[in-house]
């Protein structure tokens, strides 16, 4: 009896770890089935049964696109928003701050990086790009096993009504080789709440130790499973629900330490779990899905949706049916929330399950052109109560899904003809160039999956040059990591065990309001306050928490105050200097201030020792120098360590402080500028600023024009110039919510949160009746700001570029920068009006007309690389593109006259006959081939070579063979024959080609081409 237990008990494991997919069709009916429920409806009782009975808050699913977060392409599970409380770097003045036991649907996204079901989706019945995570969570120990899991089994046993005897549970195992026990108490828990024995398995770390990445919180968990055999032979069981107890952190060396606080993180997939209460065993099946693949069928000319996989799908037709439903919600989801198709990151993405929809749709199920746009209000029936923002956005997402269809449709077309003519050319045995598949591919031009790209070659029987392809891949990787921006150096960081012992401790948040102490002089300059404080803790490099820091170490300082701005909210941090009471003469440089948890942590190199308990003096705006130490030549940075006594020497650190302040005005004032110019729909989606230029994401359906970018820019200009106050104060997050205009971020705010209103008091920005959020700029926003703004002098956007479709990101600078662009532009403008000039006028020879040439191409390059008003480089470099081609037809006429006249001087010169070698004297290689083209055209059954001699002996040559020559007989050669008796180089065709050498003995090269050609001949 013992070994058919285990023989049993290893059959299950077997198939948990197996986690199979839904059976097809053909499997007998589901029996013993709770009545079935729409998705709604369960989604519903879900989170009425943690609000109502078990007292959880219910929030908002966070968008797909992560916030703060660069480590995820989406969010891909429901406790994405909640990483900062596991972390421990919630800021403590949030709502988040205050959860204790919450509740939810997450919208999730799996595609792309670690977590990618994007190929799979279509294969089998139960994959999905998109799908809804059900969550509930514990913080901070609110409550822990026992409750999660009686909390799980009475919803799914007594709310969902599901048998028992249906569900089986599993537990961790332990693992002896990292030292965790089993977890024998969840175990004791199942069996407490009725499950046999039979029913509970044990796995170990690979099924039942749940782990956020890398490094970080994790735990043991425990899952439930769903039999879907019913106690029919063999059980045939798919996991419902993760119950995880994060009570362990991974370090980066690998070991696990215990968490400063405890927390339970639970999800279950709610398209599974309504199949389950649906009685399918299928997620397509169910009513999430059913009504899209109804839409799918009547909209194309395709066979019904039979739900057939593998071998049984003939065609792949509902293959098809699944890859569409399941693309057009992920697709409508991801672009209400703001992530458009582009051409990296989560954009590529999209994009590529976008013209991965349009491929199946098209040419498996022959669906119209813009039917995948026509499914969104589909999507939008069966998920827009639950998320209203694909209600408010339903026209746009399908405007933009039916614009990228068109797309893509064309540029198959065009990859078509391509690949044809490009076959066309190679021999038969010859592979494709891979540098034409990439330049139809997602990394090119076109635009095409390289994998369809294969398709098409392979249904001509033709083979890819795929070792050529991985080499361009790897240039294509190079050139992306050169041109990425710099990855900046990762400061010091309070780990959630330091941020856990701070908390532990009682110790106080940092308080950082002093650093809004600053005021204008009636002299129009800034006075910053300094600020003492006291040293709470001391940390080493490796956050080793210290008493004292001795001369030289680089450490973290925490202070009871602060009046540095941490990094946060877009603003670089503060940079300054700290100074211990009695002895104002040693600094202490502080290169930047981050925020972790409520706690601002500076970094700073000490030049003497500092230890707890010391007071200290922080400033902000001014920094001592020796007369006889130079100033660095950058005003932002600081000798280190900091020389002795010496005379004050200001405007160091407050350049600094004044620029982010500048910047972070300007970038308000830019904000409300655009909403003014494209309308108040228009959203901001990310911003970063420095003292040196601010960088501004936004979401715009089309590029912005010339026109548009000036507008904005004179709006700002205007805003400028009427010198407006700049009010800040902090107000209740409630007081904000209602508000027409206001502008917020999807970020975690602080409550109180404070508000920067221009030109009109915040109490009256805020009164709803007012409207006067809709007529200037209010937003939320901790950062720092001028108080008037007058001082922003002058904007002018210098960039501007498509993150992807529907995102612009906008590069600006201000002040004495953006007076230097206007100069800048203005001087290249006259430029561009003389060469404008120049071209009317006309030129007499080629020469002339080459010089000009070049002259505009560099004026290009100028116009292209230089910092100036982005408005003004389109129009001059459209102007400029618009003389390059008169000019270079000019020289084509000049050219081709130039070739005429000299044509006929040769043709007086040479009776007919099989061959002319001769020399003629021309301006550019262009001419000579034109003069050789004319020649053999007036005479073509005579072979020609010239070459032209040019100044310190280099020599050109052009070449033509007559039509009836001996196949032996080529241009090509030829060429290289002469050419290499120059010392130079030829390149061209069996009947046309070219070349340079050097010498200064022509009548021998000319002698060379004679007797090549005569043999030949």
């Amino acid at each position: 009896m013992a070994a058919s237990v285990a023989a049993a008990t290893r059959r299950l494991r077997r198939a948990i770890r197996r986690s199979p997919t839904w059976q097809s069709p053909s499997h007998r009916p589901l029996s013993s089935e709770p009545a079935a429920a729409q998705a709604s409806a369960v989604r519903a009782a879900f989170l009425n049964f943690f609000r109502d009975r078990h007292g959880h808050r219910l929030v908002p699913s966070a968008s797909v696109r992560p916030r703060g977060d660069p480590s995820l392409l989406f969010v891909n599970a429901g406790m994405n928003q909640f990483k900062p409380i596991f972390l421990g770097t919630v800021d403590p003045r949030s709502k988040m701050a205050g959860f204790r036991r919450v509740a939810n649907s997450q919208k999730c996204v799996r595609a792309g990086g670690h977590h990618n079901d994007l190929e799979d989706v279509g294969r089998d019945l139960s994959h999905h790009t998109f799908f809804e995570m059900l969550g509930n969570w514990a913080f901070g120990g609110e409550y822990f096993k026992e409750e999660a899991c009686s909390m799980a089994w009475e919803l799914l046993t007594q709310v969902y009504g599901i048998p028992e005897e249906r569900l089986w549970v599993s537990y961790f195992d332990g693992d002896p080789k990292a030292g965790l026990d089993p977890d024998l108490e969840t175990r004791d828990i199942w069996l407490s709440l009725g499950v046999p024995a039979s029913h509970v398995l044990s796995f170990g770390p690979q099924e039942n130790f749940w782990e956020m990445g890398d490094t970080g919180p994790c735990g043991p968990c425990t899952e439930i499973h769903y039999d879907l055999a019913d106690g029919v032979g063999a059980p045939q069981l798919v996991e419902l629900w993760n119950l995880v107890f994060m009570q362990h952190n991974r370090e980066a060396d690998g070991s696990l330490q215990p968490l400063p606080q405890r927390h339970v993180d639970t999800g279950m997939g709610l398209e599974r779990l309504v199949a389950v209460l649906q009685g399918k065993h299928s997620t397509y099946d169910t009513d999430l899905f059913s009504p899209l693949l109804s839409a799918i069928h009547q909209g194309c000319r395709a066979p019904p949706y039979l739900g057939r996989v593998g071998v049984a799908d003939e065609g792949r037709t509902d293959t098809a049916y699944r890859v569409v439903a399941d693309h057009i919600r992920t697709l409508s989801i991801c672009i209400a929330d703001g992530v458009f198709p582009g051409m990296s990151g989560a954009p590529l993405v999209l994009r590529r399950i976008l013209r991965r929809a349009v491929r199946f749709s098209t040419e498996i199920l022959k669906s119209p052109p813009g039917f995948l746009g026509s499914l969104v209000p589909v999507v939008v029936e069966t998920l827009g109560d639950a998320y209203p923002e694909l209600q408010r956005s339903s026209a746009q997402i399908a405007d933009l899904v039916s614009e990228d269809e068109a797309a893509f449709l064309a540029s198959l077309q065009r990859g078509r003809r391509i690949i044809d003519r490009t076959l066309r050319s190679l021999g038969p045995s010859d592979m494709f160039p891979a540098e034409v598949a990439w330049s139809l591919s997602l990394a090119g031009d076109l635009g095409l999956p390289l994998d369809l790209v294969e398709l098409m070659l392979e249904e001509k029987g033709v083979q890819l040059d795929s070792a050529g392809l991985e080499r361009l891949a790897q240039e294509e990787a190079k050139h992306r990591a050169q041109q990425a921006e710099p990855v900046q150096k990762q400061g010091l960081w309070l780990d959630v065990h330091a941020l856990g012992e701070l908390q532990r401790r009682g110790v106080p948040p940092t308080d950082d309001s002093p650093k809004y102490d600053y005021y204008l002089r009636p002299s129009g300059g800034y006075e910053f306050g300094t600020c003492e404080a006291q040293v709470l803790q001391l940390y080493t490099e490796d956050l080793t928490a210290v008493a004292s820091v001795g001369k030289g170490q680089r450490c973290g300082l925490l202070l009871d105050k602060t009046n540095f701005y941490a990094e946060q909210g877009g603003q670089a941090s503060d940079r300054g200097y700290l100074v211990r009471a009695g002895q104002e003469d040693v600094l202490f440089p502080v290169a930047r201030a981050q925020v972790c948890g409520g706690f601002i942590l500076h970094e700073a190199v000490a030049p003497e020792c500092l230890q707890i308990g010391d007071q200290v003096q922080l400033h902000v705006d001014k920094v001592r120098i020796l007369p006889d130490f130079p100033i660095p030549c950058s005003p932002f940075t600081l000798p280190t360590p900091c020389p002795h006594p010496g005379p004050w020497v200001t405007k160091v650190f407050q350049a600094w402080r004044l620029g982010c302040m500048e910047k972070h005005t300007a970038t308000h004032l830019l904000n409300w500028a655009l909403r003014q110019t494209l309308g108040p729909g228009t959203k901001q989606q990310g911003s970063h600023l420095n003292p040196e230029r601010l960088r501004f994401d936004v979401a715009t359906q089309t590029p912005l024009t010339p026109e548009q970018l000036r507008a904005v820019e004179n709006t700002v200009q205007e805003a400028v110039g009427q010198d407006k106050a700049v009010y800040m104060e902090e107000v209740a997050l409630a007081l904000t919510a209602q508000v027409p205009g206001l502008c917020s971020l999807d970020e975690v705010y602080p409550d109180p949160v404070r508000v920067v209103s221009v030109g009109v008091p915040v109490a009256h920005a805020l009164d709803p009746a007012s409207q006067a959020a809709l007529q200037t700029s209010v937003e939320l926003c901790c950062g720092t700001h001028l108080l008037r703004t007058g001082a922003v002098g002058d904007l002018v956007i210098i960039g501007e570029r498509q993150l992807s479709k529907g995102t612009t990101r906008l590069l600006a600078v201000t002040g004495e920068q953006a007076q230097q662009a206007r100069e800048l532009g203005q001087s290249l403008a006259q430029e561009v009006k003389a060469a404008t000039e120049r071209l009317s006028q006309g030129s007499r020879d080629g020469v002339e007309a080459h010089r000009l040439s070049k002259d505009i191409g560099r004026l290009i390059e100028a116009v292209d690389t230089s910092v100036m008003p982005q408005w003004q480089r389109r129009e001059l470099l459209a102007t400029l593109k618009m003389l390059q081609r008169r000019a270079n037809t000019a020289i084509r006429k000049l050219e081709m006259g130039q070739a005429a006249k000299k044509t006929q001087e040769l043709l007086e010169r040479h009776s007919t006959g099989p061959l002319i070698v001769d020399t003629v004297s021309a301006e550019s290689l262009s001419v000579l081939v034109k003069v050789v083209r004319q020649l053999c055209e007036q005479a073509p059954n005579t072979s020609v070579l010239l070459l032209s001699p040019q100044p310190v002996g280099k020599v050109l040559c052009a070449c033509r063979v007559a039509q009836g020559a001996t196949p032996t007989f080529t241009a090509e050669a030829w060429a290289l024959a002469v050419c290499s008796h120059m010392g130079g180089k030829a390149w061209g065709s069996r009947v046309v080609a070219q070349g340079t050498g050097s010498t200064a003995d022509l009548e021998a090269a000319l002698s060379t081409a004679r007797a090549y050609a005569l043999n030949q001949l």
